[in-house]
């Protein structure tokens, strides 16, 4: 009996010369030669996987789905230029395999980089990439437990025994996506919250103060339900990291909208009265001029001024806690993810 080692992965990449069709003495050289084909895809899709997920450069990503694209063409003419052993039954789960695993690079990985540049626009727009990411992942971990399957039938039947690796692809991929299933779990959690603010500060921006509010308002609400909405939540593995990061972030709202959004609001009220006070003094003729309005804008000016060093504390002070405490999740994300998803 043979022993060989088990080595999975999700596409068969290897350049070769594709001129002559190669013939096999037995089943462990055929498995040889699959696997052989397979090894050098291995850390390449399960990287641009993980790219697709959290780079930023959706140019490079692009890229390199392009290029994968056209090894595995060449790939798959390598196997079909080959023959296959004991009939063809083996070398067409393989060919299935890596043919719905370019489909998932050219359709649904394709589609999802093209979501991914709205994500951020609204909250069901961040939902439908999610839920088109973790499809596309589950399909990639089904692709993978089938070809394995299929592996390890063939090896049975020729009186194959399989040792198998730690490096099994399937493997990481089924302990990913069950990381990936918390990580976006809690993230919809949050951008739900999120994106209040994201309103709220285009209406400070443009000086509306009753958008201000009423966005404060609907700010405020989200992130009160939010902090109830994660004492319902589960910890991964003992880990409530990113549970309590964002439980930081929502406390961090609340503040915002009860005690600084207030004093930026009734800043803008008193610019807006400032204005009217002096374009009434401006419109009229100095000789004409009585001595209530004099005083009146003499009064504004001095509040003005005061209102101005107070609503530039107030944005400092907010842009500082902001920044930190997105800060804080990005960075528990990273680590929380980098210690639970399998080393490559």
């Amino acid at each position: 009996m043979k022993y060989i080692a088990l080595t999975l992965s999700l596409f068969c990449f290897l350049i070769s010369n594709l001129a002559r069709a190669q013939s096999f003495n037995n089943a462990s050289e055929y498995l040889d030669f699959v696997g052989e084909e397979q090894q050098a895809i291995t850390k390449n899709m399960w990287k641009y996987t993980k790219a697709v997920a959290h780079s930023k450069n959706d140019r490079s990503i692009i890229g390199k789905r392009k290029n994968l694209l056209k090894t595995i063409d060449k790939a798959i003419l390598k196997i079909e230029n080959a023959e296959g052993f004991d009939g063809d039954d083996y070398k067409n789960q393989v060919l299935k395999h890596m043919q719905l695993n370019k489909s998932l690079l050219n359709h649904d990985y394709a589609e999802i980089v093209d979501m991914k540049a709205v994500a951020e626009q609204s909250y069901d727009a961040m939902e439908a990439y999610i839920i088109a990411q973790e499809m596309a992942d589950k399909k990639m971990e089904e692709s993978q437990h089938d070809y394995k399957t299929n592996f390890l039938a063939f090896a049975k039947k020729h009186d194959i025994e399989i040792i198998e690796s730690e490096n099994d692809l399937g493997r990481k991929i089924k302990i990913s996506n069950e990381v990936f299933e918390h990580y976006n779990d809690m993230y919809l959690v949050y951008f739900k919250v999120y994106i209040n603010e994201v309103y709220l500060w285009e209406a400070v921006k443009s000086n509306d103060v009753s958008a201000i509010q009423q966005n404060a308002n609907a700010l405020n609400a989200a992130a009160k339900e939010g902090l109830e909405i994660l004492k319902t939540k589960s910890q991964y593995k003992h880990d409530d990291s990113i549970i309590n990061a964002t439980k930081i972030a929502f406390e961090f709202f609340i503040d915002e909208t009860e005690n600084k959004m207030p004093q930026l609001t009734d800043f803008l009220i008193l610019n807006e009265d400032f204005k009217k006070i002096k374009n009434n003094l401006e419109q009229t003729p100095k000789r004409k001029r009585t001595k209530e309005q004099v005083e009146a804008y003499n009064k504004k000016i001095k509040d003005i001024n005061n209102a101005i060093k107070n609503y530039n504390k107030v944005n400092t002070e907010l842009n500082t806690q902001r920044q930190n405490t997105i800060n804080g999740l990005n960075s528990t994300n990273a680590i929380f993810l980098a210690n639970h998803i399998p080393n490559d």
